[in-house]
């Protein structure tokens, strides 16, 4: 029986289509968009962007995925739509030993930061002066929860037969040492906290620069 030789396999044909910025070219802040892009990056596959203006939005476009915003993509020329379902394929589909796997070893890494954007956009769209301490306090709150979690030692930093305690996490990211689909997540909202309180009229006091965690995400005043 004559033997059979498989060569190396083809890597995968990746578009990703992503929401652009003002300038209707470059890739904008929609932190799903971003998300996406960051859980390609990190498997390490190659792939194509496609920033789309949305403005103006192309009609072959809206031939290719009628009905559907950004971000979206193209997977050997299949059509994968909604984020969350789109992250959940890649995670499956571009698997070890090949590409590394993303998600979090502990759940409460995907937990911690789950509703901070949530406690930020209702800080910023409320109408309402008299409920701007609340609504702050409540993302303040969100932020100590995170903060306090980034310092908490992770059970892996923990030796079992040490009668040393561990004060201060020393990992550098949500999960340990590696970016995760966590961070992934956090990361992009982030950045968006980070530049839109220096528009005009916005406000966050400095209560949340203290941490080790969110004394590098800057929230501005």
């Amino acid at each position: 029986m004559a033997s059979q030789r498989h060569g190396p396999r083809r890597e995968p044909e990746i578009e990703l289509f992503v929401k652009a910025g003002l300038d209707g070219e470059n890739i904008g802040n929609c932190p799903f968009c971003q998300r996406l892009f960051m859980v390609l990056w990190l498997k390490g596959v190659k792939f194509n962007v496609t920033t789309v203006d949305m403005t103006r939005k192309p009609e072959e476009l809206k031939s290719l995925a009628p009905g559907t915003n950004p971000p979206f993509l193209l997977f050997n020329k299949e059509l994968k739509t909604d984020f969350m379902k789109i992250e959940e394929f890649l995670e499956q589909t571009l698997a070890p030993p090949r590409y590394p796997h993303l998600s979090p070893k502990y759940k409460e890494s995907f937990d911690v930061g789950s509703d901070i954007f949530a406690k930020f956009s209702a800080y910023i769209k409320n109408p309402h002066k008299e409920a701007n301490e609340s609504f702050e306090r409540a993302l303040l709150r969100e932020f100590r929860r995170l903060d306090v979690y980034l310092n908490s030692p992770l059970p892996e930093e923990i030796e079992q037969d040490s009668r040393e305690e561990v004060p201060v996490s020393s990992r550098k990211f949500l999960d340990g040492n590696r970016l995760t689909l966590a961070d992934c997540n956090l990361l992009p909202k982030l950045h968006i906290i980070k530049v839109k309180p220096r528009a005009p009229g916005a406000r966050l006091t400095g209560q949340a620069r203290e941490g080790k965690g969110l004394r590098e995400w800057d929230l501005g005043s």
